[in-house]
């Protein structure tokens, strides 16, 4: 139930979406018990596509990648006073998909037993080759990006003791390194700051009013009629979950692609036809079971959340395989049951309580961001209890929100990072058991096409050419900047390869092999960045789009200053006052409140950390006055 509620609140708030919650909840699910653990992370990520139909339909703004197709009818309906038939459509068609999931799932997984014991060490290095690869095809205009990215989340796998020898490799002469970085500091940096950060540029309240108005019977009755359709597009969301590399942002154009497709009279498209409402709300809860389908059969997560999830799972100490459906049955259930009873449940509660939600949109991003930030930082600190958390958290924020703002695959990245272990691992189990004889096994074949058609595939996708203008995220404006990032993730490619040379086989031949991997594919980008001469997706930049200037003139930069400020205070006088100070200050420079109403605000904060303090035994930050006396 809590799983759901903070899905459902996620979901809400455009950017926040099911990967930054549940990088949230990593920290908070140590020692808990699997079952628990289980059904508040599925519960959290099967419900924030649902949800997120109040911003997209209220005021124009996907609450999350996989809501921006509902925005194309959903907004023209409401600005026709239909909010209430849209949402209504939207999460009646939402809760089928998402019970539709789950039952593929149910199926999918205990149909493929046979299709687990035929894979050997071989096949499952090449099935994991070929998910890279479909990974890096689909993640923005510029696929070579996103195969860079994945192989730069493999070499930050490769930081740390190797596996094999337990041998340090690459640490940085940290004490803090000897441990290969830790998934919730990645998980948290990747995802969560970046996205809390676009949220507080945008200095405004979600909706002015937050009143939907009536036809909630309307909604209803519409996807009765249109049953066939929903029925379809929850096949189609729940076949594309199951395939590593397509995630909420492809999977609902597809199913809105599929609804134009399929009918005669597409006038209304884009001006306020409930269809475009009904088909990509159907797909976009369903690929939540797909998904699973893959995680749990091979341990391949198939987009950034189910990465993430992945990574609970390693937490909790679940393997996900043969012998997670062999041993661990019951968990196996527990979570079909999550899928869909969060579903129905999620569905509910915005059904019954919509005019209630709604008003969380009128809440001002600059009140709710600041209180967010200093959860995740309070969160980073508990995997380690190190101050060296805090800093990661800072530096990994860093990288993840300069790859968001120059289009570089952040969930390539991060499944690039949790499939590490697996390709080290893989690579030494087959070429001990078979040598190079593996790649003459037929299920082995059949990956190694399916890899080069992918990556084929890959090389012929070009950007539209409707995006590629002067004005636009497409330029040469930033150009020097975007270089020298370029140049930062070729010397940390470069660095972490030569360092495997200092090595013995064992234990440098993983970041030799994946350092001349990633350099390879980073060689296109580079090329073109010379070469070209006009606007190109080689030179995204996201922060030319959708924002209001002259009402927020700070760069993202200018929000990490005040983070480091945070850090600074807290280094010295403790994680309390420094806390209290940022509150304090940012709500008062920011959000305008009064004295006394940002003093509440930070009093109540931490209030909040002293409640999870004695019931989860967490700790603060100490400060060095602290420890001195």
């Amino acid at each position: 139930g809590f799983g759901v509620v903070l899905g459902l609140s996620l979901g809400i708030l455009p950017g926040l979406g099911g990967s930054t919650g549940t990088a949230i909840l990593l920290p908070f699910i140590f020692g808990m018990d699997p079952g628990k653990a289980l059904a508040m992370m599925i519960g959290l990520q099967s419900v924030t596509t649902t949800s997120d139909t109040f911003p997209s339909v209220l005021i124009g703004v996907p609450g999350t990648s996989g809501s921006q197709a509902t925005v194309l009818d959903g907004f023209p309906l409401s600005k026709k006073g239909q909010a209430a038939r849209a949402l209504g459509a939207a999460f009646v068609s939402s809760m089928f998909g998402g019970v539709f999931g789950a039952l593929v799932l149910s199926a999918a997984i205990f149909g493929a037993l046979q299709i687990i014991l035929a894979i050997g060490f071989g096949e499952q290095l090449m099935l994991i080759l070929f998910a890279l690869t479909m990974v890096g095809m689909l993640t923005g205009a510029h696929p070579w990006k996103g195969f860079a990215s994945c192989g730069l989340g493999l070499l930050i796998g490769a930081l740390g003791s190797a596996p094999i020898t337990g041998i340090e490799r690459v640490t940085f002469g940290t004490v803090y390194m000897i441990e290969p970085l830790s998934l919730v500091i990645l998980g948290l940096g990747m995802f969560a700051m970046p996205e809390i950060l676009d949220l507080l540029r945008r200095q405004v309240m979600i909706s002015e009013t937050g009143k939907l108005g009536s036809g909630w019977l309307q909604g209803f009755k519409d996807v009765v009629r249109n049953w066939f359709l929903v029925l379809r597009c929850a096949s189609i969301g729940s076949l594309c979950g199951a395939l590593p590399g397509l995630g909420n942002t492809v999977i609902d154009w597809i199913a809105y692609g599929h609804v134009l497709q399929t009918t005669k009279d597409k006038s209304q498209f884009g001006k306020g036809d409930i269809r475009g409402v009904i088909a990509p709300e159907s797909a976009n809860n369903a690929k939540e079971g797909g998904a699973l389908i893959p995680t749990i059969l091979f341990g391949i997560p198939g987009s950034g959340s189910m990465a993430i999830l992945l990574g609970g799972f390693i937490l909790i100490g679940i393997e996900p395989g043969l012998n997670m459906i062999n041993q661990d049955l019951d968990l196996v259930f527990i979570m079909f049951w999550s899928v869909a009873v969060a579903n129905i449940i999620g569905a509910g509660i915005c059904l019954l309580f919509s005019n209630q939600l709604a008003k969380v949109t009128t809440v001002k991003n600059t009140i709710l961001a600041p209180f967010v930030l200093v959860l995740i930082f309070f969160a980073a600190f508990q995997v380690t209890r190190d101050w060296a958390d805090l800093i990661g958290l800072l530096i990994c924020g860093l990288l993840g929100i300069y790859m968001k703002r120059f289009g570089w695959s952040r969930p390539g990245l991060l499944i690039g990072f949790v499939l590490s272990g697996k390709v080290e691992a893989a690579i030494y189990q087959t070429t001990q058991v078979y040598g190079f004889s593996f790649l003459q096994r037929p299920l082995v074949i059949v990956f190694l096409i399916g890899t080069v058609l992918s990556v084929i595939a890959a090389a012929r996708f070009k950007p539209q050419a409707e995006n590629l203008t002067e004005s636009g995220p497409y330029s040469h404006n930033g150009k020097a900047v975007q270089i020298l990032f370029y140049l930062a993730i070729v010397g940390f490619s470069i660095f972490v390869m030569v360092d495997g040379f200092t090595h013995s086989f064992l234990t440098g031949a993983y970041p030799i092999v994946i350092g001349i991997i990633t350099l390879l594919l980073l060689a296109p980008v580079g090329i073109q960045m010379v070469t070209t001469k006009k606007p190109h997706s080689v030179f995204y930049d996201s922060e030319r789009e959708a924002f209001d200037q002259e009402a927020n003139p700070h760069s993202t930069e200018y929000y990490v200053l005040w983070i480091a400020g945070m850090l600074m205070i807290s280094s010295v006088f403790g994680f309390v006052v420094g806390i209290l100070a940022f509150l304090f200050l940012f709500l008062k420079r920011f959000a305008k409140l009064s004295y006394l109403k940002c003093a509440l605000s930070a009093g109540l904060i931490l209030g909040l950390f002293e409640v999870l303090s004695s019931f989860l035994n967490l700790e603060y930050p100490q400060g060095i006055i602290q420890r001195i006396i």
